[in-house]
């Protein structure tokens, strides 16, 4: 099979690492890719969001199967473009992508269906969104773009001036463009935070293994909002009950959901979960493979991804068994000095073999090109560095001990992942 895996970041790379373990995965095309994965696919310079650009790729190559990974592709829909093309595609289409593309469309489903979540309040007005938040004055509380953000789109605000200066920055400065349009406010929930990426085919969903991601730049969970420093799987706080609960009350009145909107999701859909004193609530939906989950959860994954694609094309996922295995994973994320704000590129990078690896150890290329056989930095989010054992503790100290083999100038990763999350 010929497969064109959309994308150029570490999730990228995990899902070419797996589908390469199939042998039927003959030629796998990565567009735009980066200098790690031309280890592992052959890259080609077509921007994600180029959706005519990667039809005509797919068509002149006789791609057999296109993996739209990244959300930006996916809401404008390339899903919808492949198809039309007769191309096989793994991703929802346009209709279906709005689960993450929309926070509003998100949200009202969920209060539609009886799907719990945050309380909330919609808003197109600046001034209303103050007023509103002025009249509720409880702290912290969240404000969101609507839209599509790069994971940034949120502020939790913890008194009246944060809130203020948020709606201010997101609908006036438009520090995320049109994406902030609207926004969303809603109550701010506590509790462990859950990360459960689940195969769904429009009938069938069939949850994967947990995870926790680490969104904060510095330990202890302090400093910006980033994509994700770092991940574990499986999470200790989701137990067998809460997953059991969240199937019934979650997962499967979601897909159900989307079905009577007229559309049924197929793809990967990613659960952000809140175990709330309540129960487990939605914080978000993703409608892709998260990053860096996936560089967690992937590793694990005993059951084909090719084959798991390919019967969720062919609407029969409920015919699968979708098995995990029962180890434990740990990611570290390398990211550039100064992520998530201004940061250098084009940064040599010590430690990695000519294959963009280290022993003992898998590590997943997010920002890196390669140039005169030297990697070099290309991006925020550089390296997740992988490494799976029997136990989490094993896992996050050989995870750690690559990582620190790793160096480049102004390097930096947090020392404190995976430390809620201890057996």
């Amino acid at each position: 099979m010929k497969i064109l895996v959309v994308g150029g970041g570490g999730r990228e790379h995990a899902i070419i690492r797996k589908l390469r373990e199939n042998p039927e995965a003959e030629t796998i095309y990565c567009a735009p890719g980066n200098g790690g994965i031309a280890a592992d696919a052959e890259c080609v310079s077509i921007k994600a969001t180029d959706l005519d650009g990667m039809v005509t790729f797919a068509k002149e190559h006789a791609v057999d199967l296109a993996v739209v990974a990244p959300d930006d592709p996916l809401a404008l829909g390339m899903v919808d473009a492949m198809n039309a093309a007769g191309v096989r595609t793994f991703g929802p289409n346009k209709a279906a992508a709005r689960i993450e593309g929309s926070k509003v469309f998100a949200k009202n489903l969920m209060e539609k269906y009886g799907i719990p979540t945050a309380k909330y309040r919609t808003f197109d007005s600046a001034s209303e969104a103050v007023a509103y938040i002025e009249t509720q004055n409880a702290f912290p509380t969240v404000v969101k773009a609507d839209g599509l953000a790069l994971g940034k789109g949120v502020v939790i605000a913890r008194d009246l001036a944060e809130a203020k200066d948020a709606v201010r920055s997101i609908m006036e400065d438009k520090l995320f463009g049109a994406s902030g349009n609207r926004i969303v406010v809603e109550e701010f929930l506590t509790g462990p935070e859950v990360s459960v990426l689940s195969f769904c085919d429009g009938e069938t969903v069939a949850p994967m293994i947990s995870s926790m991601d680490h969104k904060r730049a510095f330990d202890g969970d302090e400093g910006p909002n980033t994509g994700g420093m770092g991940t574990v799987a499986p999470n200790v706080c989701y137990t067998p009950e809460i997953a059991a609960e969240c199937m019934e009350r979650i997962f499967k009145p979601t897909l159900a959901a989307m079905r009577a909107e007229g559309c049924p999701f197929s793809g990967c859909l990613y659960f952000g979960l809140m175990l709330t004193p309540d129960g487990p609530k939605v914080i978000e939906y993703n409608c892709r493979f998260g990053d860096p989950e996936t560089q967690v959860v992937l590793p694990l994954l005993k059951t084909d991804l090719l084959e798991i694609m390919l019967a969720i094309d062919e609407r029969r996922l409920g015919e699968l068994p979708v098995e995990f295995s029962d180890e434990n994973a740990a990611c570290v994320v390398l990211a550039s000095g100064g992520y998530p704000l201004k940061y250098r590129t084009g940064l040599p990078i010590e430690g990695l073999g000519a294959d963009g690896q280290v022993p003992g150890a898998t590590v997943y290329h997010a920002g890196t090109r390669l140039e005169d056989g030297v990697y070099k930095t290309a991006g925020g989010r550089v390296l997740g560095v992988t490494c799976t054992a029997l136990t989490a503790g094993e896992a996050l100290r050989n995870a750690y001990r690559a990582a620190e083999g790793i160096r480049f100038e102004g390097v930096h990763f947090r020392r404190d992942i995976g430390a809620r999350n201890h057996r």
